[in-house]
């Protein structure tokens, strides 16, 4: 039992998987296909290729392919069926299932619960911007400097001093707003808000849709600070940076994204022209956002602290920098200034500092240096000493070397004093291994150029060559076991998950690379290929000491097959060309496909 293969197909094709594959890697238009970083596997030059209109993807760097189907079950670990119940969520399909098989709630619980928090979502908002209690509110955004259209920018909104102002008038289901992290029961089973007297922050996925929210007291206000959404079925705060879905466009723009701590400093960088800016909900920065930012840009500016964590944050970033292929930098806030204040302040500086971010050992030791006094020589043996232990925890022994030269010269010390004081170096922590390819697969052998033009016209032209191309006409055994499931299948979908893997891998590449040469022209040399694979043939068989005919035979049909191939290579320009050409490449194919020499070789 199962969902219905109609169903199934009618889901693949439904959804825009250049939509879906952008929600976690930037794409760029080539031509009619996409490219941009593999989602699967670390790279900094782009292999990843998808075609919107045949709904296919294909790594060249990785060999990682496949459909919507097979991108959602590899990017949020799901079984056939759940990838294929989330799309039909998304694209408002209903699913039917064979036997007596029902449809798992999984899926659709999740997208009701992203209806309910949409509802809360606007219904925040208009507490903020017309109801009464929403004054006090709106009173500290002007404070802050927000105007009307920055808070409908950032869906601000402010839950009411009461204990259950939004389950009694949000109209939300009791399970709904329990599940979504909206409400909870108390001791005594009644239901209670769970965000009061607080600014709200709504916090999106990637794609836009509200996944929780995060509240902030106003000063001088009862509880916490800060306080978010608990975790939810939608709601993973390791996995989730605020600001990326207004961010992703601007981050693949400019080639860097700038990570904070708070809601305010991403909306304050957002207003100072940083609109690259996301930031972490309540938890530290770690690999799982990274993970989620280098398939936007490799280039990661951090808007904190980040040398308060000390030696393990150094160990954490030069492992990221490695695995990730990433560059992590750091911007230079004056002290006791977040981003948010800074925006307020002096929003040019704020840009000027982003702009000038350091690479993260050299913010560090610049930040040394600055608190060092480097007037008399204990000073600057301490400093060097100093410095030298941050420059060892670095793996790169040539990145050391150029910072050390850079100690070198700011303490007054020669380089070679320093390489002889130098501390052992910090041993790297037991990483985990690094990235690797998802598979190893041997690259398929060289099929000949016209047959795999032919082949890619197949694929993305079928009705247009349909009754010209013919499995004969292929020598090679990986092309001929190619167009043989294509011709066989119904889909493009059903030949990949039919072939052989390296078949599939090709027919995948073949999905994703454009077509833009003349069909006439592919054609023509595939008949022509096969004509001369035919003549070869035929002269092998009258070398071999058993021809298969006559030596009078085969001498005919090589006769026959040098004229027709003589004819159209010899068609001159004129009146009727093309019908010309057409007429004499129609002949030489009736011989071919009626010459028995048309089996490919073995190994062929």
């Amino acid at each position: 039992m199962g969902i219905v293969a109609e169903d199934v197909e009618r889901v693949r094709t439904s959804v825009d998987l250049v939509a879906l594959v952008s929600e976690h890697v930037a794409l760029r238009r080539v031509g009619r296909r996409w490219s941009g970083l593999c989602p699967f596997h670390a790279e900094k030059t782009g292999s990843f290729s998808v075609n919107g209109e045949l709904g296919f993807y294909y790594c060249f760097g990785c060999q990682a392919r496949g459909d919507a189907i097979s991108f959602v079950r590899e990017t949020e670990h799901l079984d056939f069926a759940s990838a294929v119940e989330l799309l039909a969520g998304r694209a408002g399909i209903q699913l039917r299932y064979d036997g007596q098989a029902a449809a798992r709630p999984g899926n659709k619980r999740a997208a009701e619960l992203s209806k309910a928090l949409e509802r809360a979502v606007e219904w925040y908002h208009e507490v903020l911007v017309r109801a009464p209690s929403g004054a006090p509110a709106r009173a500290y955004l002007r404070g802050r400097g927000y105007d009307s259209d920055t808070v409908k920018h950032f869906c601000l909104g402010w839950a009411p001093d009461g204990w259950d102002t939004l389950v009694r008038e949000a109209g939300i289901g009791a399970d709904m707003l329990v599940d979504a992290g909206l409400a909870f029961r108390n001791q005594a089973g009644r239901l209670n808000d769970s965000f009061r007297a607080r600014v709200l922050f709504p916090i999106f996925d990637v794609a836009g849709r509200p996944v929780g929210l995060g509240g902030r007291v106003l000063p001088g206000g009862p509880g916490p600070k800060y306080k978010n959404t608990q975790a939810t079925p939608l709601y993973d705060k390791s996995r989730i940076l605020y600001g990326l879905n207004w961010a992703k466009g601007p981050i693949v723009e400019r080639g860097q994204v700038v990570v904070c701590e708070g809601y305010t400093d991403v909306i304050g960088l957002h207003r100072a022209g940083v609109t690259e800016a996301v930031a972490t909900c309540g938890t530290a920065f770690a690999e799982g956002h990274v993970r989620l930012l280098t398939g936007f840009a490799r280039r990661i500016v951090l808007a904190y602290d980040a040398d308060a964590a000390g030696r393990g944050a150094a160990e954490r970033f030069y492992e990221w920098e490695r695995r990730f292929q990433a560059d992590i930098a750091v911007v230079a806030l004056p002290p006791g200034t977040d981003p948010a204040d800074a925006a307020q302040e002096d929003p040019e500086r704020l840009r000027q500092a982003v702009a000038e971010a350091r690479p993260y050992l050299g913010f560090r030791l610049e930040r040394l240096f600055a608190g060092a006094d480097l007037r008399n020589p204990e000073g600057k043996a301490r400093a060097a000493e100093a410095a030298l232990g941050l420059i060892s925890e670095h793996p790169d022994p040539l990145v050391r070397d150029q910072y050390l030269m850079q100690v070198s010269d700011r303490c007054r010390l020669s380089p070679e004093q320093l390489r002889g004081l130098r501390p052992r170096p910090v041993e790297a922590p037991e990483a985990e291994a690094p990235i690797i390819p998802l598979t190893a697969r041997p690259r398929p052998p060289l099929v000949p150029r016209p047959e795999l033009e032919a082949l890619r016209l197949v694929v993305h032209r079928p009705m247009d060559v349909a009754e010209r191309v013919h499995i004969d006409l292929f020598g090679s055994d990986l092309a001929r076991a190619a167009f043989d499931q294509l011709a066989s299948a119904m889909t493009l979908t059903d030949a990949i998950e039919a072939a052989t893997p390296q078949v599939a891998d090709l027919l995948a590449q073949l999905a994703v690379e454009d077509t833009v040469e003349d069909p006439e022209d592919v054609l023509r040399r595939l008949v022509e290929q096969a004509a001369s694979r035919a003549l070869d043939e035929l002269r092998r068989d009258a070398r071999s000491a058993t021809p298969s005919v006559s030596h009078d035979e085969l001498s005919k049909r090589s006769g026959r097959l040098r004229l027709a191939l003589e004819a159209l290579r010899s068609v001159d320009a004129g009146p009727d060309y093309e019908k010309r050409v057409d007429e004499a490449e129609r002949q030489l194919l009736a011989l071919l496909l009626s010459s028995p020499s048309m089996s490919p070789s073995p190994g062929a």
